[in-house]
């Protein structure tokens, strides 16, 4: 039997991802600061540990008398939706890049078998709409966005030092935009999909929903499993590369916005608003990891209608809570 650690299993995708393992056969440990917030994890084991700390670090990689870990995902990170990221740039990169550093010399100090490393698509410049496809190499000159990008690609850089010097087998996924049930929905951290579903699931036939920008920033949002087999993918795969995961279809804010609504059944009308954007669109192939067979199997309706009734019903009950109080 294959033994895993997922750091970060607390998370949306962390937890979904300890799914997928427990499914193909592993052990797996979970570690994170929290538990899942919407349902029981699947791990074998589950340790509330501090990742910002080292030796928190060799704890979560520490099998005992047995084999090192198989493979090791680390995806433990201060995060969130655009609103955050551009609100908590000093604690995003002193947190993450805590947790990253201690990580990638507990995993080679631990001599695991496999090191995947969770960076994003905010290491990318910003592109224009209509711009051509860039790829992994395109990186380079480095122009991330936000500090959030900037941290991504120090880790990176980091995992891949260690695979050099150390003898560490790394793999780094580049994810694009990941939604899906059993994710963030409220309270500043949710990303865009979650956000739109929330406010349209709260809204009522004919209102008017708030949106930052204008609604053109095109975006690629992946749904949670395709992430997550794309994961299992590249880190059973030959590819030593950064490796972009994420859907090909190219979806403006307001495309998204009139697939949750016309999922939600409601007429919904919308004011554009100013506030944190981000780039102006993402255009990032994916030719590295569909060069394995894998492919994403969830346009954004079908994402969405998985998606929106779980958001709607956490709504409900939150509302039904406030009556209550």
């Amino acid at each position: 039997m294959k033994t895993a650690l997922v750091c970060g299993a607390g998370g949306f995708i962390g937890h979904h991802l300890v799914r997928l393992l427990k499914a193909s056969g592993y052990w797996v440990r979970g570690v994170d600061l929290k538990n899942p917030e919407f349902s029981e994890t699947a791990a074998d084991e589950f340790l509330r540990l501090d990742l910002r700390l080292p030796e928190n670090c060799r704890q979560a990689v520490d099998l005992s008398d047995d084999a090192p870990f198989d493979e090791v995902y680390q995806l433990a990170a201060d995060m969130g939706g655009m609103g955050f990221i551009h609100s908590a740039e000093c604690e995003i990169m002193t947190n993450s890049a805590l947790i990253n550093i201690h990580m990638v010399n507990a995993a080679a100090d631990a001599s695991v078998g496999r090191y995947l490393f969770a960076s994003s698509a905010c290491v990318y410049r910003d592109q224009e709409i209509g711009e051509d496809e860039i790829c992994e190499d395109d990186a380079y000159p480095a122009l991330p966005d936000n500090e959030y990008g900037w941290e991504k690609l120090y880790a990176e850089r980091m995992a891949f030092a260690h695979s050099r010097n150390r003898g560490l087998e790394v793999r780094v996924a580049r994810f694009q935009n990941c939604y899906g049930p059993e994710g963030t929905w409220q309270g500043g951290r949710e990303k865009a999909p979650a956000a739109i579903c929330r406010k349209i699931a709260l809204a009522q036939e004919g209102d008017v929903i708030e949106v930052w920008g204008d609604g053109s920033a095109i975006r690629v949002y992946t749904y949670v499993d395709d992430l997550c087999n794309g994961i299992h993918t590249l880190m059973r795969s030959d590819i030593t590369e950064p490796t972009n995961i994420g859907s090909s279809e190219l979806i403006s804010v307001d495309e998204l916005v009139e697939t949750v609504a016309d999922v939600s059944g409601k007429g919904i009308a919308v004011r554009h608003v100013d506030g944190p954007v981000g780039v102006h669109a993402r255009y990032h192939s994916v030719a590295r990891i569909e060069s394995t067979g894998w492919r994403a199997h969830f346009d954004l309706r079908r994402g969405i209608e998985a998606t929106y009734p779980w958001i709607a019903q956490q709504a409900k009950g939150r509302s039904a809570s406030k009556l209550a109080d």
